[in-house]
Order: structure tokens, then C-alpha cells, then sequence
């Protein structure tokens, strides 16, 4: 999480503290951001009051130290405040944070997402299970996002991989997935409370369906949904392996209009050695097909990536291939990490690159990525969009740009934009048309 982000959740713990309703600090992922919301339903309908949930990361070390310090934080700005802390560095590591005199309990990662537990007795201070017994995930259905803007829905969990820097298969668990007939009942709900745009999130997305009755594919699944609801605008998908794409996926890239321009590849490096090394299913060949397929079956397709700076036994020259397949590829939407240790995973025990050399090459990734996104954002201009209207005057095009209006516009809502210029990182564009962000009867029930 950036210090802007964290500040800004900090932010509105102070805000919201007078008003006692359960407040969530979420790090990481976008599945974690679709769990925060169930959390937070389980913790009002359990009735508890001054309470702040965090909802932990384990992918770095610093991810888990910004954790701890905002904790600490809010506990001396809110001293009568209960602490929950439950999340993937919770479930690794639970007498972390029990052992900390801020924190009231500790919650594991399915135990979370149980609504029994958040009414337990509160002498149970730890509540953690074994995730790797875990088999089923379930659909969780939930009354909406704070913004009403964009929701995402989990649709799958864990992982049956094990990369070797990874630690997440042991905060989540084994890959399980959400049947098709829940994850269609959970998108209706949502578009008839008024949403435009759903993102479909897991820990492997696109693993979705091997462990379900069929082994419906994510392709398959996604198409079904799609068609059983209709009135669902916008969809997206979070972050992909370049090699899982199946054939039904494909297609829908092909031609389906709702399923947005931007693909997120889990790419990691851009070395096949590395990837090897890292125990990826992928190589860099496979990256360079997939980007280039995309583009063409859709030529407005914009690719974002996550990228690991310094994996143990990384050259000069093996990152070098990492710089180009970023170049060759056109990725611009860029998540760098530079490598973190995480014990019990098998890279700890490699050839460490040192620290301050990771360092160097995540702020190369990241001066690349800035290069990236001025180029991309230039070939916007002249082009027209159609824009999720998100807050301050800015939205989201198709292709995931950022977008300043010319004029206010209802949060929610869906406006078609003709875009005159960028400013820094940011398209500016002139208002064509807009929609309403809400249904009719759902918009006069919000104003009575």
C-alpha cells in the first residue's frame, strides 16, 4: 500500500470514529477489498460498535511493517477502539499481531468471512484454522461499496501453485472456487443496486472452476454470467497468467464489448531463467503471444503487469530481458515489487541479489513505467470513451486511463468522453453524454 493510500484509510477512521459503525483498513489486494466489505456487514450485523478491522497483506515484509505501524497509529487516535486484525499476514503469522498490546483479536483468513465468528465470545483472541483444510469458498453476498462505483467479487480463492517467492498459497489456502449460479446471483444484485462495472477477483483467477462439478473454465464461467445478467455494463478481471487464457476467454476478448479493454498478466520477470527459477508457468515467449493476440483481436487493449525487481540470482543482463519484454509488450499499468524474503518459501534459500540493487532496478521499473504511461496516455487523445464517473471529477475510460471531465458529474454514472490532452497522469476530457448511476427505484429510495 502507498503512504498516500494508507494515510488516506487512516483518514477516514478519524472521519467516521464519532459515528461508532465498524471501520476497515484494507492492504493488498482487490480480493481483499471485496472481503473488507463482507467483513465489515458481519461486524454490523454482530452489533459491534468502535471497532477498526485490518485487513493484512503477507506478499512483502513491508507490506505487514505498514500494517503494524498503522495499527499502532490508530490505536493512539482512537485508544477506546477495539482492534481486530485478520488478513493473509494474520493467518501466517497470527502471534504477530496477537503479541502486540493494541490488538483485541486475531481472525484467520476463512474464519473472517464467517459471520459466527464476529459474534464469538471475546476471550477466543485467536481464531485461526488450518487454511489448507479448507475446500469450499463461499459466495458471498454483500449490499454494496461505500463509493457505489466499480464492486469486486471474489469468484475464487488460494492457489494450487507454489511459486518459490511466494507465501501466499499458505495465507489462503488451496485453490476453490464460487459456483456459477451464486457468482450470477451476487453480479444481479449488484447491477440492480446500481453498479456499472464489476471486477472479478481472485488469488488465481484463472485456475477458476477445476475444483467445481464440469470444470467449467474462467472463460466459460465468465459467458454464463454475462448472459444471465443482461444489464451488467462493464466487467473486468483481475490478475491473469499469461498461459491459463482458455478458448472461451479468448472469444469473449474477441468480441464481447462489456468485458473491458485492460488486461492484468502476472508476469513477474522477463527472463526465462528467472521464471524458472521462480517456478512460473510461463516463459517470455508465452507473454509476448498473449499481448500480441490481444491486440490483435482487440487493438484498444491496454496491458497492466506485476513485476518482481531482484529475485535471488538476478543479472544485470536477466534484468535487462525484464526491461524489454515491458518495451516489446507495451505494459503500462506496472505493479513492481522489489523482491522481499518470505521464510518458508524455497527463494530464501537462493543467491540473494543485494537489497540496495533491488532497490536501483525497481526505481528503473518504475521511471520505465512512467515513460509507459505518457506514451499510452498521448494515444488516447482525439479518441472517445466511455467513462465510470468515480469521485473529484475523475472516472475510469474502458482501457482503465484515468480521466478528468470538463464539468461535474453524478458518481456512479457512465459518461461517453472525447479526450483533448493529458495533464501529468491524468486524460482531460470534454463530457458527450452521461447516464444515471443508479436505478430509478434504488436512487428514490436513497433520497427518501
Amino acid at each position: 500500500m502507498k503512504k498516500k493510500d494508507l494515510a488516506e484509510n487512516i483518514a477516514k477512521i478519524e472521519k467516521k470514529a464519532a459515528n461508532k459503525d465498524p471501520q476497515v483498513v484494507t492492504f493488498g489486494c482487490r480480493l481483499n477489498m471485496h472481503e473488507s466489505e463482507v467483513m465489515r456487514d458481519h461486524a454490523r450485523n454482530a452489533g459491534l460498535e468502535d471497532v477498526i478491522i485490518f485487513n493484512t497483506c503477507a506478499v512483502t515484509k513491508e507490506a505487514e511493517r505498514q500494517a503494524r505501524q498503522a495499527i499502532r497509529r490508530a490505536k493512539r487516535e482512537n485508544p477506546d477502539s477495539q482492534i481486530i486484525v485478520t488478513g493473509c499476514s494474520a493467518q501466517i503469522n497470527p502471534n504477530q499481531y496477537a503479541d502486540m498490546k493494541e490488538v483485541d483479536r486475531v481472525l484467520g483468513n476463512d474464519v473472517k468471512l464467517q459471520a459466527e465468528s464476529w459474534g464469538a465470545p471475546a476471550h477466543a483472541r485467536i481464531l485461526v484454522n488450518d487454511i489448507m483444510s479448507v475446500k469450499e469458498t463461499a459466495g458471498h453476498l454483500i449490499d454494496g461499496f461505500e463509493d457505489r462505483t466499480r464492486a469486486f467479487l471474489q469468484v475464487q480463492n488460494g492457489c494450487d501453485h507454489r511459486c518459490t517467492f511466494c507465501i501466499i498459497p499458505y495465507g489462503r489456502g488451496n485453490s476453490r472456487s464460487v459456483p456459477i449460479g451464486v457468482i450470477a446471483k451476487q453480479v444481479h444484485a449488484l447491477v440492480e443496486a446500481g453498479y456499472k462495472e464489476i471486477v472479478f477477483t481472485g488469488v488465481d483467477v484463472t485456475s477458476y472452476g477445476q475444483d467445481l462439478p464440469g470444470t467449467p473454465s474462467l472463460g466459460q464461467m465468465l459467458r454464463r454470467v454475462l448472459a444471465l445478467v443482461p444489464d451488467l455494463p462493464r466487467v473486468r478481471l483481475s490478475s491473469l497468467d499469461p498461459v491459463e487464457i482458455d478458448a472461451d476467454l479468448w472469444r469473449l476478448i474477441a468480441d464481447e464489448p462489456r468485458l473491458m479493454p485492460h488486461l492484468h498478466l502476472s508476469v513477474q520477470a522477463g527472463d526465462d531463467l528467472i521464471l524458472k527459477r521462480m517456478k512460473r508457468r510461463h516463459l517470455r515467449q508465452d507473454v509476448i503471444d498473449v499481448c500480441k493476440k490481444a491486440k490483435e483481436l482487440r487493438p484498444d487493449m491496454a496491458f497492466g503487469a506485476d513485476l518482481i525487481a531482484g529475485f535471488p540470482t538476478e543479472s544485470d543482463e536477466m534484468f535487462e530481458n525484464t526491461v524489454r519484454l515491458v518495451e516489446e509488450c507495451d505494459l503500462t499499468f506496472l505493479h513492481i515489487f522489489p523482491y522481499s524474503e518470505r521464510d518458508g518459501t524455497p527463494a530464501v534459500k537462493m543467491p540473494q541479489v543485494s537489497p540496495a540493487i533491488r532497490k536501483k532496478r525497481a526505481a528503473r521499473l518504475r521511471a520505465l513505467r512512467e515513460t509507459q504511461m505518457q506514451a499510452f496516455l498521448s494515444a488516447n487523445v482525439g479518441r472517445e470513451t466511455q467513462v465510470l464517473v468515480e469521485k473529484d471529477g475523475l472516472g475510469r475510460a474502458e482501457n482503465f486511463a484515468s480521466v478528468q471531465f470538463d464539468k461535474p458529474l453524478e458518481v456512479g454514472s457512465l459518461a461517453f468522453v472525447r479526450i483533448d490532452g493529458v495533464s501529468g497522469d491524468v486524460l482531460k476530457g470534454s463530457v458527450l453524454s452521461a447516464t444515471s448511476s443508479l436505478s430509478s427505484p434504488l436512487r428514490e429510495e436513497l433520497r427518501a
